[in-house]
């Protein structure tokens, strides 16, 4: 009984990365040298030994081909290859923020032109912009004077954005998104 509950919580994990040597299930492969040379078409046992004479590793590169495509490369080498191919890849990225600017529907004209800087200059970094105007107590009578004030923003922004999500009201507040051009 002890051993069975011992065996039942160990972990499961499946083998990750690429196949290698001994998992790998299919009777022929095609070969690629560890210098660099395609050497066709062979048995995958006969391939193994190839790679385990050389010191290296036997290592399934394209799986879904017919026949497979492996390389006789060192392990350690490859991972660390992938690794870093993986570090560039996501360094190259850029990610995209979402700046909010909030506003009410009497803002007076510098606060306005302040924040419009502000919103040019997260436009030219890339980032999209969400404006938001809060409405409180009677002024919520006075939508018009939100939606003036987006045409306005809109009017201001073109040159360096674009609208994505037009003004629209989500309770007491409206919302516009702007991304840049």
């Amino acid at each position: 009984m002890a051993e069975f509950k011992r065996n039942y919580f160990q972990k499961r994990t499946k083998p990750r990365g690429p196949r290698a040597n001994n998992r790998i299930n299919s009777p022929e492969v095609q070969v690629i040298g560890s210098t660099g040379q395609n050497l066709g078409i062979i048995n995958t046992n006969e391939a193994i030994s190839m790679a385990k004479e050389e010191g290296l590793d036997l290592i399934e590169i394209a799986p879904n081909a017919k026949p497979p495509v492996c390389k006789i490369i060192d392990m350690g080498k490859y991972k660390y290859d992938a690794q870093k191919k993986a570090n560039k890849a996501k360094k190259k990225q850029k990610k995209i923020e979402l700046k909010e600017i909030k506003l009410r529907p009497v803002t007076e004209t510098h606060d306005y032109n302040f924040k419009l800087k502000n919103a040019q200059k997260f436009l030219s970094k890339g980032d999209k912009v969400k404006f938001t105007i809060r409405f409180k107590g009677r002024e919520l009578q006075h939508s018009n004077l939100g939606h003036n004030l987006m045409n306005k923003i809109q009017e201001d922004i073109k040159l360096v954005g674009k609208v994505e999500m037009n003004p629209k009201f989500d309770g007491k507040q409206m919302i516009m998104v702007i991304q840049p051009l």
